[in-house]
């Protein structure tokens, strides 16, 4: 019998690994392509920024005999939501039962509590989706993974209407972003947003967007590590505000490719993103078991941490 435990530290390089080789052999067998163009360590990001965030939040999977680590995920309670982060299954070990095992367990977790479980999960991996699906996950948005290489003088300059203002977040805007992604898609997660500020000068950074009378109408994040490129996770209560919010963050990214992930039923969003360049690579289902809301503004969500 495999049996599940809490990840510790000393299981984070063993993950990491696991998450390399996981990920990749899925995407080169179904896709003929890899996700992950760095090093098998440089994927401890993964464990590291969740324990950062949840202490004792990841649970891996052990063969009985060999004590090998064949199974890796992190749950992440929020205020108002628990979020599943990435799970791996190691590829010698793909239909023994071993991510339905570690589901299980954070169900469980959630369902004592009385939250909804939020994911993102690929829609063209149909073995992930139909676990989801059997365990009572609904599709709630889809979208579509964009990505772009960004110039190396970086992105032109916006033609057409003025986009609203974009500055650097602070602390100061912690409650306004927390009350914001309430209004807009009925989730808070304030520890995160402290997290990506504090953290700013490391992986991170961090941009709201303001309007007319200088309230915040938007946040959005981006990070940048050999293992995740990406710019999410973040809101907007309009296309324009979440349009100049990702091009401010396209800055960073000058001389190498990012991605993004930018609701299909946004399409404003969408054709400036075909403007700049960018193509789709992938399409993900924002899941959800449990109760949920509908959106009311943009809502463009990543994978380290998993936002839902």
């Amino acid at each position: 019998m495999f049996s599940v435990r809490m990840m510790v530290p000393a299981d984070f390089d063993e993950v990491a690994e696991l998450i390399f080789l996981s990920t990749n052999g899925y995407y080169e067998k179904h896709l003929g392509h890899s996700i992950f163009q760095c090093l098998p360590d440089d994927c401890r990001v993964f464990p590291e920024v969740y324990e950062d965030l949840d202490p004792g939040c990841g649970l891996v999977v052990e063969h009985p005999q060999t004590q090998m680590i064949v199974g890796s995920c992190f749950y992440h309670p929020r205020e108002t939501h628990v979020s599943l982060g990435i799970m791996n299954v190691h590829p010698n070990y793909f239909g023994h039962g071993i991510a339905g095992l570690l589901l299980k367990h954070i169900i469980e977790y959630t369902d004592s509590r009385g939250l909804p479980l939020r994911l993102v999960s690929s829609a063209l991996n149909l073995d992930s989706y139909s676990l989801y699906n059997r365990f009572g996950f609904l599709p709630a948005a889809i979208y579509q993974d964009m990505v772009v290489t960004v110039p190396g003088k970086g992105v032109p300059e916006h033609e057409g209407d003025a986009l609203p203002r974009v500055r650097e977040a602070g602390p100061s805007d912690l409650v306004a972003m927390g009350a914001l992604e309430f209004e807009i898609s009925g989730i808070s997660r304030e520890r995160d947003y402290c997290y990506f500020i504090e953290n700013g000068d490391d992986i991170w950074h961090t941009v709201v967007s303001d309007d007319e009378e200088g309230n915040v109408d938007g946040f959005l994040v981006s990070v940048d590590h050999p293992a995740s490129r990406m710019i999410g996770p973040g809101v907007a209560r309009t296309p324009e505000a979440a349009l100049a919010m990702l091009r401010v963050q396209l800055q960073r990214f000058k001389g190498k490719s990012v991605v993004f992930l930018v609701p299909a039923s946004c399409p404003e969003v969408v054709k400036s993103a075909y403007k700049l360049g960018a193509r789709n690579c992938e399409l993900h289902f924002g899941q959800v078991r449990g109760d949920t809301q509908p959106v009311s503004g943009v809502v463009m969500p990543t994978f380290l941490p998993e936002s839902g």
